[in-house]
């Protein structure tokens, strides 16, 4: 098949992606994958999905492999009912299904909101994975942490996480108000979409099994330091 030679932009994207499965012990996690060169894996938060990367990829494909996944419970990923398979330790094996599918053993890995709770600690359980580090907008959970247990203010502003962390919390929450916040009107349809294939209670189950809950203590176990070049971005 000859190569396209059309130059790949936000609004063509979706032509020039590739769709992928990888494999965590049966639950399928879906990635899209587009450029050449170093393997560059990017992990969107709450409540996104791959389409979230669309401008980064879109700029960094002609410099990287650039992969972008569905975090389980979103999109084309599978959607495991049981609570506890929304764990850390599941979320952190879906990323490294996601390197070996692309048939590497590390990679640059990139995580955005949950998806920067999840980049840290794969960081952290495996530097071998890691070449490096960059998170946007989500500080390493020991200092939200430490936050929680100290900063009045910001267990204010986390009361939005304890509403996620009731039960019947996935029955108060729609696709539409899930995408109110995505300004273009055809863009945030292709985000109701996204939600609609997507498990509510999947994703609040993130907040359910990670989330720190009250009372709010500080993290006294021994730090663990991450090995790879780290680079942190935090919007005001």
């Amino acid at each position: 098949m000859e190569q396209s030679t059309e130059k790949v932009t936000v609004e063509n994207l979706e032509q020039h992606v590739q769709h992928d499965y990888a494999d965590n012990d049966g639950v399928k996690i879906h990635y899209v994958s587009l450029g050449n060169g170093p393997l560059l894996v990017m992990i969107h938060g709450f409540p996104d999905f791959w389409y979230s990367w669309r401008y980064q990829m879109v700029a960094l494909a002609p410099h990287y492999r650039v992969v972008a996944l569905d975090q389980r419970g979103y999109n084309l990923s599978d959607k495991p009912k049981a609570r506890e398979h929304y764990a850390m330790p599941y979320l952190v094996r879906d990323v490294l299904a996601v390197i070996q599918a692309c048939g590497k053993q590390s990679a640059i890995v990139l995580g955005h909101d949950w998806g920067g709770a999840v980049a840290w600690q794969v960081a952290i359980q495996h530097p071998e994975a890691t070449e490096k580090l960059v998170i946007l907008n989500l500080p390493h959970m020991r200092n939200m942490r430490r936050e929680l247990a100290r900063n009045q203010e910001q267990r204010r502003n986390s009361q939005y996480a304890r509403n996620f962390q009731q039960e019947d919390a996935h029955l108060k929450i729609t696709p539409e108000s899930l995408t109110r916040w995505v300004g273009d009107e055809g863009t945030r349809a292709r985000y109701r979409e996204a939600i609609e294939r997507s498990s509510i209670e999947g994703m609040l189950n993130y907040y359910k099994m990670n989330y720190p809950r009250e009372p709010y203590e500080e993290d006294s176990s021994p730090v663990v330091k991450v090995k790879a070049p780290v680079l942190q971005f935090h919007g005001l």
